[in-house]
């Protein structure tokens, strides 16, 4: 691809995360051309590609099952929109190579690699940087932090993905513009959360948007219940280890778990007012859920295909405690058992008290017929009669 670019008379470079990673010899995601060729002279020169974008265009080339971005050297924003109070939306224009170099975020992500001269170009230290694990913004935090206020959360990110240290002035900036967060869209916060909780370094990033002041930018509710109940922040660290667990073994994993941890101490706050105020338990599961779920819809967004799950998760905690007659194999043929029962091992290993619970799903989920019947009549360890339900009778 670079060749046939600058055959065809183009400057173009490999940068951003993929040379980085392998100056730091870690395998890369994925790789970015940056080129001073235009959109429809990059589609030209290669056949398998599309555009994307509306406010600024790039280019998607297609090889196999990879896809190679590649945009065109773009300009600094125009001073007069930095000193705007809200994102810069003028970033659009194409410009020089040195420009695109400038309107980078951290200087460990601007390092372009010319593969005609095999040699690195960078005119910022993030070499050195890199060497130092450092995380240096370009240009001044307040400045850059105003025109894209997500730029904290991707340092955040970069600290916990790389185990680097944030600059002081990056550190400090962060501190006292987090509220900027708030002129973010919901469902753009909500990308930005899965690439937090969903690249296989969630705890770390949990713990570094907890000391940054970031978390409750992004989850507004959950951090009142830290002091109230430490099982819930106990129960959020472990779902997060499990998450990185799971995505080192490359096994599934789904966001609605993750979720179903930070929210759950809000959901339980709504649920017991709820049944407080008179309403069946039953309800107020299904109201609280549904709240709770309205609620974060202000901060982060969370898509049908989450929240779903999410709840579902959440009410079959309360069915699991109901395991007499037929119920039991009923809640084990749930789509949603699995996950609601790693739930529940999370809970009781957060310092719930919960009489044991877990134990017995694991027990009966391995239990031959025979088992499973001593199980269903044997429960917190006491015989349980079988009780017929006798109709009443009416004179």
């Amino acid at each position: 691809m670079i060749h046939r670019l600058s055959a065809g008379g183009h400057r173009a470079y490999l940068v951003g995360g993929g040379v980085r990673d392998i100056l730091l010899n870690r395998n890369p995601k994925d790789f970015d051309v940056a080129t001073d060729a235009h959109p429809e002279q990059i589609k030209n020169l290669f056949r398998n590609s599309r555009e994307v974008g509306r406010r600024f265009r790039i280019v998607h080339i297609r090889f196999g099952r990879e896809i190679i971005e590649v945009s065109t050297f773009r300009k600094q924003p125009s001073d007069t929109s930095a000193k705007n109070s809200g994102p810069v939306m003028d970033d659009n224009a194409y410009g020089s190579f040195e420009e695109d170099v400038m309107r980078r975020d951290f200087t460990i992500n601007a390092l372009y690699y010319d593969l005609i001269n095999d040699e690195i170009i960078d005119l910022v230290g993030g070499i050195t940087d890199l060497e130092n694990n450092a995380i240096r913004i370009i240009g001044d935090p307040v400045k850059r932090f105003r025109e894209d206020p997500v730029r904290m959360l991707r340092a955040i990110r970069f600290k916990a993905k790389l185990g680097f240290n944030l600059a002081d002035d990056i550190s400090k900036e962060i501190h006292r513009s987090g509220q900027l967060l708030e002129q973010i869209p919901a469902a753009r916060l909500f990308e930005e959360t899965l690439k937090l909780f969903m690249s296989g370094h969630a705890a770390k990033s949990f713990q570094a948007l907890v000391q940054h002041g970031l978390f409750q930018r992004l989850f507004p509710r959950v951090e009142t219940h830290f002091q109230n109940y430490a099982s819930n922040q106990r129960l959020i660290e472990l779902s997060l280890q499990s998450t990185d667990t799971r995505i080192k073994a490359e096994l599934p994993v789904t966001v609605a778990f993750v979720l179903a941890a930070f929210l759950w101490g809000e959901f339980l706050n709504k649920k017991n007012h709820l049944q407080s105020n008179g309403m069946a338990s039953a309800d107020a599961i299904a109201q609280a859920g549904m709240n709770t779920v309205t609620e974060q819809q202000f901060s982060t967004s969370i898509p049908k295909r989450f929240s779903i799950p999410m709840r579902e998760i959440w009410s079959l905690q309360f069915r699991l405690t109901i395991r007499r007659g037929k119920k039991a194999e009923k809640i084990l043929s749930h789509r949603r058992f699995r996950a609601a029962y790693d739930f529940l091992i999370l809970r009781e290993e957060s310092g719930e008290k919960l009489d044991n619970l877990g134990k017995w799903w694991t027990q009966y989920q391995d239990a031959d017929e025979q088992q499973k019947e001593v199980l269903r009549s044997t429960i917190g360890g006491k015989r349980i009669a079988n009780r017929r339900r006798v109709k009443p009778t009416y004179n």
